[in-house]
């Protein structure tokens, strides 16, 4: 989203890479999930619960980050997430 050059003040260990990986391929599966319940034309109500499931995937990947930077003194990084949360919207 915008520039594609922002990188985190410090690095991600191999776990936390593994940890953030798995989370994305969950994330996958599940977009995968709700497109093949469009196709089959799913209840609304069920489409509605996968994509909390998603949103809900984003907003523990957000927490981790803002919480690591702001408790490492980027209190800028607030800035970002109003930012991107308006773009979500």
């Amino acid at each position: 989203m915008g520039d594609c050059c922002h990188k985190k003040h410090q690095p991600r260990d191999e776990k936390e890479i593994k940890q953030l990986t798995n989370r994305l391929h969950r994330m996958v599966g599940q977009l995968n999930g709700i497109e093949n319940m469009l196709k089959e034309n799913r209840y609304c109500g069920d489409i509605l619960v996968q994509v909390a499931a998603v949103e809900s995937a984003l907003q523990e990947h957000l927490n981790t980050c803002v919480v690591e930077d702001v408790q490492n003194g980027n209190t800028e990084i607030m800035s970002e997430v109003m930012d991107l949360v308006k773009k979500l919207k």
